[in-house]
């Protein structure tokens, strides 16, 4: 679990418009003074920048597809970066923002805001994102979709957490980690009560998706005991279904938290090719 070096009359496309406008004279001031460092990651082009204090990273395809596409890992980034590197040589960017040791709070939320204005407006990478969450990287992908479901093309979560009353609190099957627990509380700027009364975990916030129809695949590992499958994405799939959103499970038997993905990707693949059909 631990980080990883690499109005209501408006609509969506008027929300969206009015977001890039609010973050424009701050993008175009970071661009400006600060251009990123370029290096090679995987045999692709990696530049590394800065935007709202938080270190972001966008790795480029050698030639983009129609409409930039782009999936957006939420944490731990180049680990079992199977998906990833097929769809990089798809056309596809692959983008990253350090917002670590936030769990998915608002506080998060508010600076990957300003990260999508930036890439979408600096880059002209699409307006419709895939969601790519691994681990407490659930907490992030899930939340800021709820948050801007219109802009999510659709979401591949590994072994995520759905709920942090399963982890890091450890008041299920999970052993707590005492560290993060604090860590979290401090970042959502709320009491242990507080948080265990909380209902803005994924889990509970499920309705903005299914709404908008954002379809989920979750690959866990059945045998996992840091982020139980049955408190997390069992849970989670349930209540989507019952909304009427659409999501694939696939369970890995006698897998647990590790390893990650799957040796071959073809089906994380296929299933973002399959729902990331929308142009810039």
């Amino acid at each position: 679990m631990r980080g990883h070096s690499l109005s209501s009359s408006q609509t969506p496309l008027q929300s969206l418009t009015l977001a890039i406008a609010t973050c424009m004279p701050a993008m175009h001031a970071a661009a400006a003074s600060a251009p990123p460092a370029v290096s090679v990651w995987e045999s692709y082009e990696r530049l590394d920048f800065t935007i709202d204090g938080r270190d972001c990273i966008l790795v480029r395809p050698k030639t983009a597809a129609p409409g930039a596409p782009w999936i957006w890992r939420m944490e731990f980034v180049g680990h079992q970066p199977q998906a990833d590197l097929a769809l990089l040589a798809r056309g596809y960017h692959l983008a990253y923002v350090d917002v670590q040791n936030r769990y998915g709070a608002p506080v998060a939320l508010e600076h990957m805001d300003k990260f999508y204005a930036h890439v979408t407006t600096v880059y002209g990478l699409s307006r419709r994102v895939v969601l790519e969450g691994f681990s407490r990287g659930g907490l992030f992908s899930l939340n800021w979709a709820a948050r801007h479901p219109a802009w999510v093309a659709c979401i591949y979560n590994d072994a995520p957490v759905c709920d942090f009353k399963s982890w890091p609190a450890g008041r299920g099957r999970s052993q707590p980690s005492p560290t993060d627990w604090a860590a979290l509380l401090d970042a959502y700027g709320l009491t242990e009560e507080e948080a265990l009364a909380y209902r803005g975990n994924p889990v509970d916030n499920l309705a903005p998706l299914a709404q908008a129809k954002v379809p989920l695949l979750h690959i866990c590992g059945e045998a996992d005991e840091v982020v139980p499958i049955e408190e997390n994405t069992a849970l989670l799939a349930e209540r989507y279904r019952q909304l009427g959103g659409e999501i694939r499970v696939i369970s890995k038997q006698g897998i647990g938290h590790h390893p990650h993905s799957l040796e071959d990707p073809t089906p994380i693949v296929e299933f973002i090719l399959k729902h990331n059909t929308t142009a810039p």
